[in-house]
């Protein structure tokens, strides 16, 4: 007897690898929009889920959750197709919030940021272990030139981590053609994003969207085929570097005295010394760490803004205090950095001069900087 088709053998056995350390008997979700991509992953956690309790082994509970985003017409309909080709296959609960895509940082972003949020709540109420995202290897190459594009450095270049959280992108070794054809071979029917095929000169369109459709192809035309495999495994290898470099950072951090201080005293106060004797690239990622502990919003600290604390450092020539993104300023005084909140009318360095704190360490920001 012929096994499945091999796209279709390789989504299972990505989904099966990703949950081999979720408890049986626990509820695993679909993020599925009713693209191929998630289309595909939603029958492979249904068949991986399902041949397990056929065996009679412990397995897993299958919904799925699709985010109606109503940036389009028609976007209600699609949405209750996904959910519908969902049930189809088994899962159970199916959920389809809708949600208010705007804010700020464009609609991309607001997107993103409103269906990552949909998708916590989902998994919170309905007490999930695992939320599987149908992320691709073409996702995550696109992500790498779109990092480039904008001058990001390692964090961001890292692209989409395989797992974080409750989050689970099983397929990221897979690329968009192997779910194309695993949908062809299981007689699924998948929606195509019209966003993702913008018309040519189209220059509204998505920025990712562009990268898809023109970028890539031509960058596999000129180049070779393979081009998407190697920028997703560089950005697989960035990871390593900055996973690594995080650690270290954190532990210069720790070193230089981040701390948590009392009321009404700064948030962070660091030994600038410490940090001067540090190399550049763990000085910039511990700035950026204890700007984000003292109130900078995750994502918000921009080069410019480490830059700027850096010279703090390095530079120093009596300059005056450094604003930051959440309303921090940061300033030195007395061979301190101290961040924090500024009440009105408080000179920035008074905080600098405070006494000194007790050391506790603080991870640098894992959130990448987008905007660089």
């Amino acid at each position: 007897m012929a096994g499945p088709h091999p796209a279709v053998a390789a989504v299972r056995g990505a989904v099966s690898g990703a949950l081999g350390d979720v408890p049986a008997g626990a509820l695993v979700l679909v993020a599925c929009s009713g693209g191929p991509d998630s289309l595909a992953l939603a029958a492979g956690a249904a068949f991986v889920a399902g041949s397990r309790a056929r065996r009679g082994e412990p397995s897993w509970r299958v919904g799925a959750v699709v985010v109606d985003h109503r940036l389009q017409p028609g976007s209600g309909e699609v949405a209750a197709r996904a959910a519908a080709a969902c049930r189809a296959l088994g899962l159970d609960p199916v959920e389809v919030p809708a949600v208010d895509a705007t804010g700020p940082g464009g609609p991309e972003a607001a997107a993103r940021d409103a269906r990552y949020a949909a998708l916590d709540d989902a998994a919170t109420r309905l007490g999930a272990a695992a939320v599987l995202l149908g992320h691709t290897r073409d996702d995550q190459a696109e992500g790498v030139l779109l990092g480039l594009a904008r001058g990001s450095g390692a964090r961001s270049l890292a692209g989409m981590p395989a797992a974080r959280g409750l989050l689970r992108r099983p397929l990221l070794g897979l690329a968009r053609a192997d779910t194309l054809a695993a949908c062809a071979a299981l007689g699924l029917d998948p929606w195509h994003d019209p966003t993702n095929s913008p018309a040519d000169g189209d220059a509204g369109a998505p920025a990712r969207s562009r990268v898809r459709a023109r970028v890539l192809p031509v960058l596999e035309q000129e180049l070779g085929p393979g081009v998407a495999a190697a920028l997703a495994r560089s950005a697989e290898l960035l990871r390593e570097d900055a996973d690594a470099l995080d650690a270290l950072a954190a532990e210069l951090l720790a070193r230089a005295g981040a701390a948590a201080a009392d009321d009404g005293a700064p948030a962070v106060l660091l030994d600038a010394a410490v940090l001067a004797a540090a190399p550049a690239a763990l000085r910039n990622r511990a700035l950026r760490a204890a700007a984000v502990r003292a109130g900078s919003p995750p994502g918000s600290v921009t080069r410019a803004h480490v830059a700027a604390l850096a010279a703090l450092v390095t530079d120093w020539r009596g300059q005056g205090p450094v604003h930051l993104p959440g309303r921090v300023a940061a300033a030195r005084a007395c061979g301190r950095l101290a961040l924090g909140a500024t009440p009105v009318g408080r000179d920035p360095d008074d905080a600098a001069r405070a006494g000194p704190a007790a050391p506790a360490g603080q991870g640098p920001d894992d959130e990448g900087d987008p905007q660089r």
